[in-house]
């Protein structure tokens, strides 16, 4: 089959959008190699074909955020995204929040998937926080987060911050304007904040992708967060969709991540964990640094009943 059309489509979009132009003008020139060598010419079908060509993709530097996509189902020309798919998809799987709930001990436990478009999910952030904002402790689950919007990044973050301490969490350097756009977390969030200073342990593997790896970023180099785990995957470029062909889409990474405090970001290195543990362990060693914390705060009155539980909890780790 001759994919020449596909292969060139993809090529001007590297070589208009990728944040790194001298790489995209590199990685194109590798596509029209490979295409010219053959190496496409016996593939049949659009997902053998993405499989293909994304190997050839990211064999430059590595980005993962850099991919040719099949879609089963059609890819809108004017719309590469489908943000009417997209809405559909995150209203039946609990709009990236999976598990949200007070464990034995008064520890918050919040199991993400993904973090979605604020506008679409903001009152689920909201409603999740509200729900761990009086426990002592929070253990925030992205181990199989695979990342999503800057957006619900500042906003989840915000509520682990003072009201009266506006704090820079993240950069997003974009080829395209030549701007940066910064993100603070913000000075009012709907119902209670976490607050500034209860623990708070953020768990990843190796499959926590991009905006979660902000978010464990973010927290980690503010010291508001210890994290638990794995090294992550280690994507920091965002970007946007486009038409490809009918079941074909490209992601083109047309921004990079500035972190304010290092200067730097986890493009291909990941995000270190400040306790390493296996994705299977993290949660065990978590929730047991956090029961030992509730264990600190003594056992009179009201926290007597709290105390027992965060004993009996501890014993059955």
């Amino acid at each position: 089959m001759d994919w020449t059309p596909q292969v060139e489509t993809l090529c001007a979009q590297l070589t208009e959008h990728y944040v790194f132009p001298e790489v995209g003008v590199e990685v194109a020139e590798i596509l029209r190699k490979r295409l010219a060598a053959g190496a496409y010419s016996g593939i049949s079908g659009d997902k053998a074909f993405a499989a293909a060509v994304t190997e050839d993709l990211q064999s430059v530097n590595g980005d993962k955020h850099l991919r040719l996509i099949h879609s089963v189902d059609e890819v809108p020309v004017d719309d590469p995204l489908d943000a009417a798919l997209y809405a559909a998809e995150i209203s039946l799987s609990g709009y990236g929040f999976a598990r949200v709930e007070r464990l034995p001990g008064n520890i918050g436990y919040i199991d993400t998937t993904m973090f979605c478009w604020p506008e679409m999910a903001g009152d689920r952030a909201v409603a999740a926080m509200t729900l761990v904002a009086d426990t002592d402790a929070l253990v925030f689950d992205v181990r199989r987060n695979r990342g999503g919007s800057p957006g619900m990044v500042a906003l989840i973050c915000s509520y682990f911050f003072g009201f009266d301490e506006p704090t820079h969490l993240n950069s997003i350097y974009w080829r395209e304007t030549g701007h940066t756009n910064q993100a603070w977390t913000l000075p009012y969030v709907p119902g209670p904040r976490f607050g500034p200073s209860k623990p708070i342990y953020v768990l990843t593997s190796s499959l926590t992708f991009s905006g979660a790896e902000e978010l464990a970023y973010d927290l980690q180099t503010r010291d508001r967060a210890t994290i638990v785990g794995e090294r992550t995957r280690g994507g920091a470029n965002p970007g946007g969709r486009y038409y490809v062909g009918p079941h074909l889409k490209s992601a083109v990474p047309s921004g990079r991540a500035v972190n304010p405090v290092r200067g730097d970001n986890w493009e291909g290195v990941g995000v270190a964990p400040d306790i390493e543990a296996t994705a299977e362990e993290a949660f065990g060693r978590a929730y047991g640094l956090a029961l030992r914390h509730v264990l600190t705060l003594g056992e009179d009155g009201a926290r007597r009943a709290v105390a027992a539980e965060a004993r009996e909890a501890l014993a059955a780790l």
